[in-house]
């Protein structure tokens, strides 16, 4: 597809927001058509999906959650990703596969293959081309998110060992695709970490694979 499909990813309090932002400003100052989205909660369905799966009160099966994350990639890269790459479009999205493999497949420990697996035949095997990992300690994005809010999702409040788990898987996945993905510190300057990701995108815009 003519488009550029780039993710952001990290654990909780890792920054992805705010550098999500600055990339799509410089992309767009650039005369780039940007489409700007997220998961779950890119559809009006995902905004339902959302809240099911991240507010809801009480238990839910851990299978069950890896599947409404499933459903709501399915109809999200359906209706908004694939359509925008088709266009040409860049598309900076929050969170994708990825995410799925290191919080349900390692943090609720269903398996990270089966997890990935089922994402990939929910969006006809869709990658992206470029996936930034934001890096950072569970304990230290635990302390941003405390300064930052006053209410967690369901992921958010899980223990750290769960955040631990999340964050091994993260970098395993980078370390099995070094040419799709950027691991970036996070806690490093929020500048310098812009311009990092910003010569990334460039690369790839310029020397599309």
């Amino acid at each position: 597809m003519p488009g550029l499909f780039i993710t952001l990813e990290g654990g909780d309090g890792a920054g992805k927001t705010t550098q999500l932002h600055l990339l799509v400003t410089s992309l767009e100052e650039a005369g780039h058509t940007v489409v700007v989205t997220r998961e779950p909660g890119g559809t009006e369905l995902g905004l339902e999906l959302r809240e099911i799966v991240l507010h809801r009160r009480g238990d839910m099966d851990p299978r069950a959650e890896a599947l409404i994350y499933a459903a709501d990639r399915a109809h999200h890269i359906a209706t908004v990703v694939r359509p925008a790459l088709e266009r040409g479009d860049i598309v900076v999205q929050d969170r994708y596969i990825d995410s799925s493999e290191a919080y349900q497949g390692a943090g609720r420990v269903l398996g990270a293959d089966e997890v990935r697996d089922l994402s990939l035949w929910a969006t006809h095997g869709l990658l992206p081309d470029v996936t930034v990992l934001l890096d950072l300690d569970p304990a230290a994005g635990r302390t941003r998110l405390d300064s930052a809010r006053t209410r967690y999702d369901r992921l958010e409040a899980e223990k750290h060992d769960f955040h631990s788990r999340v964050r091994d898987a993260y970098l395993e996945r980078a370390a099995k695709e070094p040419a799709r993905f950027l691991v970036v510190d996070a806690a490093g300057d929020i500048t310098e970490i812009a311009t990092e990701i910003r010569e990334c995108v460039q690369i790839h815009l310029t020397h599309p694979a």
